[in-house]
């Protein structure tokens, strides 16, 4: 799943790929929120990704299903 996440005062986006379901991540971020801790995110490459929560301006949850690649109608 690709996931967008805004960081304020940050003209670009962090974009990764995870294989962390959206709901964990939801669960994750409002966890960080309510404590004024640190939002973590794994990668598909087993790095992770650590943000302050109160610095996150917003997150975009992608589609889990790969995109299609050609022209053909499936």
């Amino acid at each position: 799943m690709e996931v967008k996440i805004g960081v304020q005062s940050t003209p670009r986006e962090l974009i990764v790929e995870t294989e962390t379901v959206a709901e964990e991540i939801e669960r994750a971020l409002a966890s960080a929120l309510a404590d004024g801790g640190i939002f973590s995110i794994r990668n598909d490459k087993n790095g992770k990704i650590l943000i302050p929560a109160d610095k996150i301006a917003y997150i975009e949850l992608g589609s889990s299903e790969p995109r299609r690649v050609g022209f053909g109608n499936l």
